[in-house]
């Protein structure tokens, strides 16, 4: 069968030749959805992977914490969430409060706006670690409303080994100078305490009975968002629409004979 001349301008028309250009642009469409979900996949397979490795580290008997001349090697992947132990002493006269919110998921009673109690440990054998000892609600912000839990003598502290917070762009940044502090940054905090030496983490003392109650520890959140399954099955159940879409739209133009 001779294809259909063109009415403009008297050449055969060939049928589908105007077809091309949707079906390519389908393929590219359908290669990069395609392509989304096998790297949620593959986020997906990284996510157990941490939660698996942060489960045995935050159940492991503690250690101790790591020697200063093994701190420039310290990395999130082999580090974070370590359970470590140390002993010293608090200078409760260096403590920076680091603001946060205590979400309806927390666990016990206080819960809203208030801050982290971050307090140097000084040791007798080594340069000295901040220790994030809990939370406080914002009207016990003052040390002496709660001067109970302002521990003396030395003590041992078991917890968590934290990096600094990354930055971004949804947390304002330190502002030491007018003592407002809102991510977790050891290194800045020591500076702005005039702690020399001090470690680049900070531990996040696990719970135990503080006289008076505050400030609250052992509030570290180990819940980490796991929907990469849900978002690679999102992708590529949009993958399979767009086959079908296309492949019905390229079955009626062929059949209505559409202007090539």
């Amino acid at each position: 069968m001779s294809a259909a001349p063109d009415s403009a301008t008297g050449r055969a028309r060939r049928p589908g030749r105007g077809l091309v250009v949707p079906a390519l642009a389908a393929l590219v469409a359908f290669l990069i959805l395609i392509g989304l979900g096998t790297w949620q996949l593959e986020r997906l397979a990284w996510k157990e992977e941490l939660l698996a490795r942060v489960d045995a580290r935050v159940h492991a008997p503690p250690a101790p914490v790591p020697a200063p001349e093994l701190w420039p090697r310290l990395s999130r992947e082999a580090d974070e969430y370590r359970r470590v132990r140390v002993r010293g002493t608090f200078d409760h006269g260096r403590e920076t409060l680091v603001y946060t919110v205590r979400g309806e998921d927390a666990v016990g009673p206080v819960k809203g706006q208030g801050y982290l109690v971050v307090t140097p440990l000084l040791r007798p054998d080594g340069p000295p670690i901040l220790v994030n000892r809990g939370f406080v609600p914002s009207d016990r912000r003052d040390p002496a409303s709660r001067a109970a839990g302002q521990v003396a003598g030395e003590v041992e502290v078991v917890g968590l080994l934290r990096l600094p917070e990354e930055a971004s762009w949804f947390v304002p940044a330190n502002d030491p100078a007018h003592e407002s502090f809102f991510r977790m940054d050891p290194a800045g905090i020591s500076a702005a305490r005039g702690l020399t030496g001090a470690a680049p983490f900070v531990i996040d003392e696990e719970a135990n009975a503080v006289p008076g109650g505050l400030p609250l520890s052992g509030g570290t959140r180990l819940a980490f968002p796991n929907r990469h399954l849900e978002y690679a099955l999102t992708w590529y159940g949009l993958a399979a629409a767009l086959v079908g879409v296309t492949a019905a739209f390229l079955w009626t133009r062929r059949r209505s004979g559409g202007p090539g």
